[in-house]
């Protein structure tokens, strides 16, 4: 089987790759590429580690080569959000990244999973979507926005919160990956009870976590490492699915059937073919059904933002005339 990572020279890309190469099964394949040419050499670098997988370094004009026979793409090119700059202008540059990167997973690997962990990825996925619409492949149980991000946190703080054991809380996060989107579902987290405040505590620790590491980084950088985690767990997930095991079971943001929206995050099972089943996420408290209502009207603006960058795209602006 074979990993493409694209992006892969980045704060995220380097340290998802690194992860992938320790811990893929033997006998995987595990391709880097980046438009940076030290692609190559982080390929080098990492193909010293003693571990049966084999990894190779892309860079500039070999995207094709870096997809070829991919089983799974991991897409987080693009740029992190910056001091100053406007929203609009990072969503217009990473969904130009998202529409020719998966342009060309659809025609040279187009039965591919695909997993989008660009920002802002309520708008990235739709970008994907109908990428893969416009080729002709468009397979919704292939395509994922990685919200796992959400997951480890809510997981973190909430087993912190308890004083129990790190890795033994599970947390469902449902809706989508910006803000007030993000859901963490508190009333099902097993064999617990929180009061409304101590709900509410968590849920907005959670919801700003991102800008607690901007903030903590100085305006040097965002969350890289912990998404990089965030990542493997879920591509992990993916890949034991397709292997075959059966109960792999996390959640992402896809197009499901939710009656929500297009595009909406909870938990679902993965399989050969990608996911194949949606699981409910539970009764929700009267908290949680306000804060879910609440989210949807930005959730769906988000949606029908990546729809339109690819459905009605801006139209070219005039030449100048010179004088």
């Amino acid at each position: 089987m074979k990993i493409t990572v694209l992006g892969a020279a980045g704060g995220i890309g380097q340290a998802l790759s690194l992860l992938l190469k320790m811990k893929l099964p033997a006998g995987f394949k595990l391709a880097l590429y980046d438009v940076a040419p030290v692609t190559p050499g982080i390929a080098v670098d990492l193909s010293h580690i003693p571990t049966d997988v084999a990894v190779k370094g892309f860079a500039g004009d070999d995207l094709p080569k870096a997809l070829e026979g991919s089983n799974v793409v991991v897409i987080c090119a693009g740029i992190a959000r910056k001091p100053g700059m406007d929203r609009s202008d990072l969503f217009r540059f990473n969904a130009s990244v998202i529409e020719n990167l998966v342009s060309a997973g659809a025609s040279i690997c187009p039965n591919a999973c695909f997993c989008i962990i660009t920002n802002p990825v309520n708008s990235m996925v739709p970008v994907a979507a109908e990428v893969l619409k416009r080729a002709g492949v468009y397979n919704p149980q292939k395509l994922f926005g990685v919200t796992m991000l959400d997951v480890i946190r809510a997981e973190t703080f909430v087993a912190h919160s308890l004083d129990r054991a790190a890795g033994t809380i599970r947390v469902n996060v449902i809706g989508g990956h910006s803000g007030k989107t993000i859901l963490p579902v508190m009333s099902q987290v097993g064999g617990f009870e929180f009061t409304d405040e101590e709900a509410a505590a968590l849920v907005h620790h959670i919801q700003d976590a991102g800008t607690e590491v901007v903030e903590a980084k100085a305006g040097n950088g965002s969350a890289t490492l912990a998404m990089a985690a965030a990542a493997y767990r879920f591509v992990n997930a993916v890949v034991r699915g397709l292997m075959g095991e059966e109960n792999v079971v996390e959640c992402a943001y896809v197009e499901g059937g939710s009656p929500h929206s297009r595009f909406f995050s909870q938990p679902m099972r993965l399989g050969k073919e990608g996911w194949y089943k949606v699981l409910p996420y539970g009764p929700l408290t009267q908290a949680e059904k306000a804060s879910l209502e609440g989210m949807l009207p930005t959730l769906r603006d988000e949606i029908r933002q990546g729809e339109d960058f690819i459905l009605k795209p801006e139209p070219a602006q005039p030449a100048e005339k010179s004088s």
